[in-house]
């Protein structure tokens, strides 16, 4: 079994459209009769008000990818505080 992990830097909304998009990548036709020939499964998890965390979840996505949040707080000054 491999999992594939993804940080990204964005709002809710957007990370909820690219959680679609990879189910789509990986089952284009959800019409089929099970089981998919690869078994996936894609989960959202989140840092900042609303989300998993911010209810007791598994911790601060940030702190797992403190180099995206340098990243975008020098390409993005204006959005810093956002998502943390």
């Amino acid at each position: 079994m491999w999992e594939v992990r993804l940080g990204l830097y964005c709002t809710r909304e957007q990370a909820e459209e690219i959680r679609e998009r990879i189910g789509r990548l990986l089952c284009p036709d959800p019409e089929h009769a099970p089981p998919c020939p690869v078994p996936w499964s894609v989960s959202l998890r989140g840092s900042g008000p609303g989300s998993v965390e911010d209810a007791g979840g598994e911790g601060d996505v940030a702190e797992d990818y403190p180099e995206l949040v340098e990243q975008a707080h020098i390409e993005q000054p204006w959005q810093r505080g956002r998502r943390e």
